[in-house]
């Protein structure tokens, strides 16, 4: 084989793709879609911690939507059409879900009070997969110590956890400390004679 049949073959390899763009397109477009579907479905919980059970699941998947976009296409060009497409789509939505709150909680759901006044919600978390060992994680993570605490516990959509602790239940730091010593100190020293 002569250098420029290699060369030919080479580019023919690399540049040409193997389905038409509409089909790449389509395919990249409907996986997307599917996937931020099943993510949608499966909820904040698998967003919040992962297990070694979600990790595979995120490994396998991971393979599956490769094989669905890519199809018999290995071209370089098929690629890259397919990266263009999938950061295209992305965010078109996310600025759909940025501007309309009603495109917000079709794509990404509502936040998810876990705990409020003291008490766990065990339906919230029984509804998000989650156990009540995964919230105390969570909260301890956030400053509190336990569920009686908190004053008010979510999970974002992005599977965040966030805690707003009662007032005086706070974690004091070592700054916060020196700065009322500092004040009692000016208090007693502007009363001494």
């Amino acid at each position: 084989m002569t250098l420029e049949l290699v060369s030919q073959s080479l580019v023919q390899e690399l540049l040409v793709m193997e389905i038409p763009p509409l089909d790449k397109i389509l395919r990249t477009v409907g996986v997307y879609l599917a996937v931020v579907l099943v993510v949608r479905v499966a909820g904040k919980r698998m967003l919040a911690q992962m297990n070694s059970l979600d990790l595979v699941v995120v490994l396998l998947l991971s393979e599956a939507i490769q094989n669905a976009i890519i199809g018999d296409d290995f071209s370089v060009t098929g690629a890259v059409l397919g990266i263009v497409v999938l950061v295209s789509v992305n965010a078109g939505l996310e600025r759909l879900a940025a501007r309309w709150e009603w495109a917000r909680v079709l794509l990404e759901g509502r936040s998810t009070v876990l705990a409020e006044d003291g008490r766990i919600d065990d339906a919230a978390l029984h509804r998000l997969g989650m156990t009540r060992e995964e919230l105390s994680i969570a909260l301890r993570m956030q400053g509190a110590d336990s569920a009686a605490e908190v004053e008010r516990a979510t999970i974002t959509q992005g599977g965040q956890v966030g805690v707003d602790i009662r007032d005086g239940e706070q974690a004091v730091s070592v700054a916060d400390l020196e700065r009322a010593v500092a004040e009692l100190r000016e208090l007693i020293e502007a009363r001494r004679p």
